[in-house]
């Protein structure tokens, strides 16, 4: 087994060849002066079980480029099996089309990833679940699920809490996290009048005096999160965190959240923090390395991977 890095997220892809135990196989991936892609793989790679290990966030189209680029040095290098370990995969939310003549970009990206050369992939909390079904190869979507539910238990200890979705299309996400610490549901009613903008109508469920925590997949602009947190404080709660999967935090996102009543923010290191982020005192990155390297694990010994979703 070999695992090889892409330049979006090294430190990740570090911590899982660490938790593997073996080291991050040698390459060159830079750029030409007209920002061309080049890629050499520096190290033997026929026959060998390779994971790439590249997100699609921002820039999410040289990202994307570059994984599909090593994708195809791999495949050119006569590798056994490449598995694209995709750990926040960036088009999700463009799963279906939302008007006339407008693309299914999500689809199409599985296309290339495929054609490009991966017999296999690996991404965690797709934005829809139905990705899944638009790859033509085997893929498995982990859940932060049990990293959250353990990080929450540390801290909310004694506390009664109310598990929040922040719309009706999170509602089995933030059930489950329920279930599993025997905590209350609420969900917030928002309306979208247009993309990047909501507007909360409604709270359905009773948070007053409650801590409550939302959970989501993905904080991009972060108006969603924070109109929720005014909205939760202003029916009572004693206090609002959030609890999402992949910390996009574009724009002016990171600065709305520090003046949000939002007492943390808690993201996965999916997306490698920006300086933004990791100076910011209500933001807080909680590692996923050693779920994704259980799962590589399992993949290269090809025992199951069921129970990590639990």
């Amino acid at each position: 087994m070999q695992v090889l890095a892409g330049n979006s997220n090294r430190p990740l892809a570090a911590a899982i060849s660490a938790y593997l135990n073996i080291p991050l196989t040698a390459a060159t991936i830079r750029r030409f002066s007209d920002m061309e892609v080049f890629v050499e793989i520096e190290e033997n790679v026929r026959g060998e079980d390779v994971f790439l290990v590249q997100s699609t966030s921002y820039p999410a189209n040289d990202n994307l480029m570059e994984l599909l680029v090593c994708l195809d040095a791999l495949k050119r290098g006569s590798a056994r099996r490449i598995t694209a370990v995709v750990p926040y995969f960036g088009y999700a939310r463009q799963d279906r089309k939302t008007g006339p003549r407008t693309p299914i970009s999500a689809k199409l990206v599985a296309n290339l990833i495929t054609s490009a050369g991966a017999d296999r992939v690996l991404t965690m909390d797709l934005h829809a679940g139905q990705i899944q079904g638009f790859f033509d190869i085997p893929t498995d979507n982990l859940f932060a699920r049990p990293v959250f539910v353990q990080d929450m238990r540390e801290r909310f200890a004694g506390q009664e809490l109310v598990i929040v979705s922040p719309d009706v299309g999170g509602v089995v996400r933030a059930r489950a996290i329920a279930s599993r610490l025997d905590a209350d549901l609420a969900i917030i009613d928002k309306r979208r009048p247009r993309a990047g903008v909501s507007e909360v109508m409604n709270i359905i469920g009773d948070v007053a005096d409650r801590h409550c925590i939302l959970v989501d997949d993905i904080v991009d602009s972060a108006g969603t999160l924070c109109n929720a947190a005014v909205a939760l404080k202003e029916r009572g709660a004693s206090g609002v965190s959030a609890y999402v999967s992949h910390g996009v935090l574009s724009g002016g996102a990171v600065a709305r959240v520090a003046a949000s009543p939002m007492e943390e923010l808690v993201i996965t290191d999916s997306i490698q923090a920006t300086e933004a982020v990791r100076v910011a005192k209500n933001i807080r990155q909680i590692p996923i390395a050693k779920l994704l390297g259980e799962a590589v694990r399992r993949i290269n010994v090809e025992e199951s991977v069921s129970n990590l979703f639990d």
